[in-house]
């Protein structure tokens, strides 16, 4: 009985829907009119004319083996819609990148703590929102609203989620296996923002901040409260406002002295070290394009999830451990030219080399993990303290910008299949060249002014014992 009803439904996909290149059933075309000739093969050799055919105007069968439903199947994002899946993430990366130019000239002014307990809010309950949308265009401006939100809390507890961020892609690949409907998912992984707002309650807000909006005893208190946690018994009567007032008076000073932006133009190795935006603006478009696009490696996405999940997080340990040996700019050099040799070489491939096709996508995704390591440490070294915060800014436009490129870039499969993956590739490749150029900074101390990256100076990094930042950090 089985055999009889596979029979007829192969027989009534072969008279209604044409053949692709590859001889399987056209995805979005359907003939006008059945063609029941097509039933006789002997007649299907001898008809040399294309039967008429239409876009199918009657919605489309799904496969729901993996995921019952996702937003594809909800909204038909196929055919001539198929480019808004990636419009998707672009509008939450746009969202994010603006947020970033937003929320940090807020916290600046209102401080990190509210802007932070703010952010966390406004994305727990968009993205709760976002499951129960009725509309496409709706869940398009809750994920974009809720990208707003994102970037300030990534940037704020960047140290914390270098490793957690890895760990969280190995949850949510056990997550989606348990749990198919998106629906689901959505609020699996945003109802947990919410509960958040608890403990980030008890955040301590930043203590420079407090000082330059001349709030002294308030910065006092929230140091006594972390000395306090620290294990520091006597913080009450060592941390005095006057003590603290003596302490800083060097760092209250160097506040008042304001240099201007367009010192940087007149600085050449500042601007050389201003190449290093495409770095970041390359290695994003190479991990989002690899992260986000699992579908292409093969069948089994949550098992690939799980994998790069765990090989992002030994990357980064793996990165961090080399940058004392290697140096910063050998790391970059050779973790990127890694990955984009591993992306060019996995394009061209055949199917049928599966194994061989994901462990050149771990290798690729590992390795872009570990030179943006690598370029985090280095970025921060590159730029001088009195600029550190703006240029850093401009940095993250950079990487957020090509986070919104890479799933754009899959649009291009309408024309050929490998043409984005090579994009990905040659991006990550051009990497290598910017890294080049920008000066060693291993064993070097922190820049403070351009001068100092001027002079590339080099001197021990003996901390004195009566330096300013161990006196305060003691507690």
């Amino acid at each position: 009985m089985y055999f009889l009803v596979q029979k007829l439904q192969d027989a009534l996909l072969r008279i209604s829907i044409p053949l692709d290149s590859n001889l399987k059933p056209e995805k979005c075309h359907r003939f006008i009119h059945p063609q029941w000739h097509l039933l006789h093969l002997n007649e299907t050799v001898a008809n040399k004319t294309e039967p008429d055919t239409e876009p199918c105007v009657d919605g489309w069968v799904y496969d729901r083996s993996y995921f019952p439903s996702t937003i594809i199947t909800e909204w038909d994002l196929v055919c001539e819609s198929q480019s808004l899946k990636s419009v998707v993430q672009t509008l939450f990366m746009t969202g994010s990148l603006l947020g970033s130019l937003i929320y940090s000239l807020l916290s600046d002014r209102f401080g990190r703590k509210v802007v932070y307990l703010w952010c966390l809010l406004q994305l727990g309950i968009l993205d709760t929102a976002a499951a129960f949308a009725p509309t496409f265009l709706i869940y398009c401006i809750l994920r974009f609203w809720a990208g707003l939100n994102f970037h300030f809390l990534h940037s704020v507890g960047i140290v914390l989620m270098m490793s957690s961020y890895s760990i969280g892609q190995m949850f949510l690949g056990g997550l989606a296996f348990a749990i198919r409907s998106w629906h689901t998912i959505h609020l699996a992984v945003s109802v947990p923002l919410l509960v958040l707002l608890l403990p980030s309650r008890k955040l301590v807000e930043s203590f420079r901040w407090l000082i330059v909006r001349n709030q002294l005893e308030k910065g006092v208190k929230e140091l006594r409260r972390v000395a306090h946690i620290n294990g520091k018994k006597n913080a009450e009567e060592t941390l005095t406002i006057e003590f603290v007032k003596s302490t800083i008076q060097k760092e209250l000073d160097a506040v008042q002295v304001k240099p201007s932006v367009f010192q940087l133009f007149h600085a050449l190795n500042v601007i050389r070290c201003l190449f290093s935006f495409h770095f970041r603006f390359s290695n994003a478009v190479s991990f989002y394009g690899l992260i986000l696009n699992l579908q292409h490696l093969g069948s089994n996405i949550f098992l690939f999830q799980v994998l790069f999940g765990a090989i992002t997080l030994t990357a980064r340990i793996v990165s961090l451990w080399t940058l004392n040996y290697m140096g910063r700019r050998t790391n970059q050099i050779l973790f990127s030219f890694l990955a984009g040799v591993s992306i060019l070489v996995n394009t061209f491939l055949p199917q049928e080399m599966q194994t061989l096709r994901v462990s050149l996508a771990t290798l690729g995704v590992g390795s872009v993990s570990a030179a943006g390591t690598g370029f985090t440490l280095h970025q921060i070294e590159l730029l001088p303290t009195v600029f550190r915060s703006t240029l850093g800014g401009i940095v993250s436009g950079f990487q957020r910008t090509g986070a919104i490129l890479a799933p754009l870039l899959m649009t291009l499969l309408g024309y050929s299949l490998r043409l984005p993956w090579i994009i990905y590739g040659v991006i990550t490749l051009l990497a290598v060249l910017v890294i080049l150029p920008l000066p060693e900074t291993r064993n070097q101390p922190l820049v403070n002014t351009l001068q100092d990256v001027e002079n590339n100076t080099k001197y021990s990094r003996k901390v004195k014992q009566e330096d300013t930042s161990t006196k305060v950090t003691q507690f």
